[in-house]
């Protein structure tokens, strides 16, 4: 036991798929110092998803608009949390704003990269390169880590799901515990459309599950509703479309009843990964190299066309053409693997 346990604050970040990939840096400080108190400031959106990570003491809600800098609400938060006393906050966001909390709050030591003016705020400022650090989880870590200090094995995120919760749901909705394999789908992509695999390729492939006698469900929000609406027209309705009745904890613990799950590069994918089910990652627009799947099951199909990756939230070619030259043929084959 240490004789001075650390007290960690993590500013997090604010997408699903980044804060799974901060799971890694949570795992490697518990690791390294297993009775510290981690507490992590994030939006509360995301605070199911840090309950099904076992090393996150404390799930801090950040109230703030995005966009905003709601600089008193920031400075009341931060003034509120100086009595726990952080020995080190670490800043995942590259913001000022996400600076001004663990500053007021007087964590001792303040660690992030060089990002909007956040000198002084941060006492521990690193300039990133990207060359060393290339994907989004080495950096997170990264910052953990003595600025001379070499990356060590990363170790993975890995979710905690409930099935007892997975069970209520399905109950909720009416849907009974599947007696075959489920084929999970994930057509949705918050970024935009550039992301998104075709609505018409994700039902072959639940065609072809449905053809094996598998269920198939579709997973996303209400944002993702268009493209599941898509894929249970083009299946005559003969899935089991979640997008919008769910709540992401709810989601986390159905796509671990998944026997495999078909996405595109997004926030569910990350989940699914870190659950460990087989994945097969489409991507078309973002880099696999950036932001991969964190897990050994993870099969990604990626073309790396001239014009690819953009990041571009819709094709700026008109063609998408780094999604559509990936065949449904090619995900099935992956799925067979």
């Amino acid at each position: 036991m240490e004789k001075n346990p650390p007290r960690f604050l993590i500013v997090g970040p604010s997408w699903v798929g980044d804060m799974v990939l901060a799971q890694s840096l949570f795992k490697l400080l518990k690791q390294r110092h297993p009775d510290s108190r981690l507490d992590v400031l994030a939006p509360a959106w995301t605070h199911p998803l840090l309950a099904r990570m076992p090393e996150v003491d404390e799930a801090v809600a950040a109230p703030f608009v995005h966009g905003r800098l709601d600089l008193g609400v920031r400075y009341r938060l931060g003034r509120h949390l100086r009595t726990r006393d952080y020995d080190r906050a670490i800043v995942l966001p590259n913001s000022l704003k996400s600076t001004i909390v663990p500053f007021v709050a007087r964590a001792r030591v303040r660690s992030g990269f060089i990002g909007e003016w956040r000198y002084g705020l941060l006492n521990d400022i690193r300039r990133l390169d990207k060359r060393k650090l290339p994907r989004t989880v080495d950096r997170f870590v990264a910052l953990a880590l003595s600025p001379d200090e070499e990356l060590p094995d990363i170790p993975l995120p890995r979710l905690k799901p409930d099935t007892d919760k997975a069970r209520a749901t399905l109950s909720r909705l009416n849907h009974p515990l599947p007696a075959t394999p489920v084929l999970g789908l994930c057509p949705g992509a918050e970024y935009g459309p550039a992301k998104r695999w075709p609505a018409e390729n994700f039902a072959e492939v639940a065609k072809a599950g449905l053809a094996k006698g598998w269920e198939v469900w579709l997973f996303g929000s209400n944002k993702d509703k268009p493209e599941t609406d898509a894929v249970q027209s083009l299946t005559q309705n003969r899935c089991f479309d979640l997008a919008g009745k769910t709540t992401l904890e709810e989601a986390i613990d159905l796509l671990s009843l998944t026997a495999a799950v078909v996405t595109n590069d997004s926030g569910l994918m990350h989940v699914a990964a870190a659950l460990l089910r087989p994945v097969v990652a489409l991507y078309g627009s973002s880099d696999p190299k950036h932001t991969p799947p964190m897990s050994s099951k993870a099969t990604v199909l990626y073309l790396g066309l001239s014009c690819s990756p953009c990041f571009e939230r819709e094709c700026p070619l008109g063609h998408l053409n780094c999604l559509r030259q990936i065949g449904p043929e090619r995900v099935a084959a992956a799925l067979k693997g």
